[in-house]
C-alpha cells in the first residue's frame, strides 16, 4: 500500500532549496557526488527525523522529538545527497547537504514499505547513543509529525549500517526493538549507586 509522506513546513523546504541554488553552499559542502552532480538538482521524499528519547513512563516505548527534515537530492533519477534543515527559535533554517550509506538504505527501506500491505506514515528515526538510523513506519498515516509518538503496532526498519545484534533491512515490530533500545536510552548509573 501507499505510504503517505507527511508534508514538510514549506519554510524547510524552501531552505534547501535555497542551498541547492547557491553556487558557494554545494561547492563547500563536503558531498563529493553532490559536487560533481550534472543538470538540475531537486529535493524529494522529505522525512522528518526524530531523536529516540527515555520513556516517560518505567516500562514504557521510547519517546521521539522531532528534531528535522530530511531531503533527498536527486540530480535525475540518482540521489546524490540529502539536505537537512533543523528547527532554531526562527524556524526552520537549513543545516547541512550529507552523504553516505544511509542514503541508498533509506531509498531501499522506503520500497520495502511499499511493499508492505497496511499504509503507514514513514519518519526517520536516530539513536544518537546506538549510531543507529531506522524507517519508522507509524500506524497512524494522518498524524502530524511534529507530534508523533511511537506506538506498539508501529514497525521500524534499522538502516544499513545497523548496530551489531540489530539486523538492517529487517521489519521489526516496535515493541520487539523498543526493551533494546530502552537499554540504550537508559541514563547511566550515578557514581557509587548500585548499578
Amino acid at each position: 500500500m501507499p505510504l503517505i509522506v507527511p508534508p514538510a513546513p514549506a519554510p524547510a523546504l524552501l531552505s534547501v532549496l535555497a542551498a541547492l541554488s547557491s553556487p558557494s553552499a554545494v561547492r563547500e559542502a563536503r558531498t563529493p557526488a553532490l559536487r560533481t552532480a550534472e543538470g538540475p538538482l531537486d529535493a524529494d521524499h522529505p522525512l522528518p527525523v526524530h531523536v529516540f528519547e527515555p520513556a516517560s513512563v518505567p516500562g514504557g516505548l521510547p519517546q521521539a522529538r522531532l528534531a528535522g527534515w530530511r531531503f533527498h537530492i536527486r540530480s535525475g533519477a540518482v540521489v546524490v545527497a540529502a539536505g537537512e534543515t533543523v528547527l532554531t527559535a526562527d524556524g526552520w533554517v537549513f543545516s547541512r547537504f550529507a552523504e553516505g550509506p544511509y542514503l541508498a538504505s533509506t531509498e531501499r527501506a522506503l520500497g520495502q514499505a511499499d511493499a508492505l500491505p497496511d499504509t503507514y506514515q514513514p519518519h526517520l528515526l536516530s539513536v544518537p547513543s546506538m549510531y543507529m538510523m531506522a524507517l519508522w513506519l507509524h500506524t497512524v498515516p494522518r498524524t502530524d509529525a511534529a507530534t508523533a509518538q511511537p506506538d506498539p503496532a508501529d514497525l521500524l526498519v534499522p538502516l544499513a549500517p545497523a548496530p551489531p545484534g540489530i539486523a538492517a533491512h529487517r521489519v521489526y515490530r516496535m515493541v520487539e526493538l523498543a526493551p533494546v533500545l530502552s537499554v540504550w536510552l537508559a541514563p547511566p548509573p550515578l557514581a557509587g549507586s548500585p548499578a
